[in-house]
C-alpha cells in the first residue's frame, strides 16, 4: 500500500478510527508534517485539533539520527539503541535545553493567546504521518498519559513493525495502516511528501479553532442547557492491510 498524499492518510485513519465520532476526541498532531492529517482527522470525527510539542534530541556526530526525544513539558525519553549510552550526559542535557527552547517558541507562534487543549478524562488520538525509531511518538504518548486521558490512541500512517511494538505498551489502542517488511524512510511511502511550514501550522490551528467555536455555538442553540466544555477550544473493524492493536 502507498499513498496518494497525507491528506489520503488521513481520510483512511479516519475511517479506521470512526467509532471515535461523538466522543469528541481530541486530536493531538506532532507537526509539522501531521497537521494536515490532524485537520482532516478532528474534521472528521467532530473532534478539537492541537498540537503535541516533542522534538527529537540529536547525537553529537549526527544531528540527524535520534538518540532520544523531548516534550513542551520536559518529559524526555531517550533511545534504548546501543550507541546512547556513550552519549555524555552532559551533552544531553545542553540538548535538551536548545529544544525546549525550540519547543516554546513554537507554542507561542503556533497557539498564540491560546493554551495548549486538555487531554484530561478525553478520548486523545495521537496522531503522526509515520514513524521510524518511535522515540519522537514514544515521548508524545508519554506526556500525554501523564495528563491521564480517558483513552489513548496512536495513529501513524506507516511504521516499521519492530518500532510500532515498542509504543504499544503506551497507548490503549496503535492504529497503523502499513507495516512495510522493509522501511527505509516514511516518505517512500507517499507518493506526495510536501513540507509542512510553520506559518501553514498556525494557519491550520486558527482555523481549526474557529470550526470548534462555530460548531459549540450551534450546539448550545439546538441544546439550550448543554454547557460548553470546560478547556478552551484547540487549535486536536480494521481495512484490509491496517494494523489495529
Amino acid at each position: 500500500m502507498s499513498f496518494r498524499d497525507r491528506e489520503d492518510a488521513a481520510r483512511r485513519l479516519a475511517e479506521e478510527l470512526r467509532a471515535c465520532k461523538g466522543e469528541d476526541p481530541l486530536v493531538l498532531a506532532i507537526p509539522r508534517g501531521a497537521l494536515p492529517m490532524g485537520a482532516i482527522l478532528a474534521e472528521a470525527l467532530d473532534g478539537e485539533l492541537d498540537v503535541v510539542l516533542v522534538h527529537k534530541l540529536g547525537a553529537p556526530y549526527n544531528p540527524e539520527h535520534a538518540i532520544g526525544a523531548v516534550a513542551e513539558t520536559g518529559e524526555v525519553v531517550m533511545s534504548d539503541a546501543p550507541d546512547v549510552a556513550a552519549v555524555p550526559r552532559s551533552y544531553v542535557e545542553r540538548e535538551t535545553e536548545r529544544q525546549l527552547a525550540i519547543l516554546r517558541a513554537r507554542r507561542d507562534r503556533y497557539t498564540p493567546g491560546r493554551p495548549a487543549a486538555g487531554p484530561r478524562d478525553r478520548v486523545v488520538i495521537v496522531v503522526d504521518d509515520g514513524i521510524a525509531t518511535g522515540s519522537t511518538l514514544k515521548a508524545a504518548l508519554q506526556v500525554v498519559r501523564a495528563q491521564r486521558p480517558r483513552e489513548l490512541i496512536a495513529a501513524v500512517a506507516v511504521a516499521p513493525a519492530e518500532s510500532l511494538a515498542s509504543i504499544e505498551p503506551l497507548a490503549d489502542q496503535v492504529v497503523c495502516l502499513e507495516m512495510p517488511p522493509s522501511f527505509f524512510a516514511v516518505g517512500t511511502l507517499f507518493d506526495g511528501f510536501r513540507q509542512v511550514g510553520n506559518d501553514e501550522v498556525a494557519e491550520v490551528l486558527s482555523a481549526a479553532a474557529r470550526r470548534r467555536a462555530r460548531r459549540e455555538e450551534r450546539r448550545a442553540k439546538q441544546e439550550p442547557g448543554r454547557s460548553a466544555r470546560a478547556e478552551p477550544a484547540g487549535v486536536a473493524a480494521p481495512a484490509a492491510g491496517a494494523a489495529r492493536r
